[in-house]
């Protein structure tokens, strides 16, 4: 089967979850590249790392990994793993060594979703109906960003300050897609970090969700980096 030597593996962002990829994955799989999306718990920029890492340990190489916004911090932070092949990223954060989530926004214009974003009494961070309209999906249809509203992921406030002790962009192929009418990561923040690691770089003219808006195109992303990677 075409594309059966390599493995795409997806982590979702916060405010989020694996379903996200949901429109991204029969694309995929209809060019026989298998799919597994990893679910984060968006508890620490270690746990996240170590639920992506098990996903790789269990996952016979070469691998395509993918991350879509907060999701990058991990593909950063595991991506060095000899199974790779490839990185994606998807208007995601790509820290360097010792930069944080809270770093690299601050470097760059605020984005509007920090502003109806609420933190939990349990010091957990999450997008408000009225934001995930306005700022994380608008343009999606209405009833798809209500329902993203519902299960969406809530982040640990405290994993906004943590960093990476590893940067596989500077060792790996990378593949960045930039979304220019982001509201969530500024495109600002994207530009400079799709620069900084040289990556093969795409424009969309999307929100923060174009794995939901733009499927297709983000899809073909994904299948070249594969096909780079020797699977298609």
């Amino acid at each position: 089967m075409a594309g059966s030597a390599v493995t795409v593996v997806l982590v979702h962002g916060a405010w989020a979850d694996g379903s996200s990829w949901n429109k991204v994955i029969p694309l995929l799989q209809a060019k026989g590249l298998p799919v597994i999306a990893v679910q984060i718990p968006l508890t620490s920029v270690g746990d996240d790392a170590a639920a992506t890492g098990r996903i790789i340990a269990a996952t016979d190489g070469p691998i395509v990994l993918v991350g879509h916004s907060w999701g990058g911090m991990a593909i950063t932070q595991t991506g060095n793993d000899p199974k790779i092949a490839a990185l994606v990223y998807l208007s995601a954060f790509a820290p360097d060594v010792g930069e944080s989530g809270s770093s690299l926004i601050g470097a760059h214009p605020a984005p509007p979703a920090l502003s109806t974003a609420v933190t939990d009494s349990a010091g957990f961070v999450y997008q408000t109906v009225d934001g995930m309209l306005a700022n994380v999906a608008p343009d999606l249809p209405a009833a798809e960003a209500r329902v993203l509203a519902v299960t969406q992921g809530r982040l640990a406030a405290t994993a906004f300050g943590q960093s990476v002790t590893v940067a596989a962009w500077k060792t790996k192929p990378c593949w960045f897609i930039m979304t220019a009418n982001d509201r969530v990561v500024s495109a600002e923040l994207q530009a400079m970090e799709a620069k900084r690691m040289q990556a093969r770089t795409t424009v969309l003219q999307s929100s923060h969700m174009s794995l939901l808006s733009r499927p297709a195109e983000v899809a073909g992303v994904i299948e070249a980096a594969a096909a780079q990677a020797g699977g298609l």
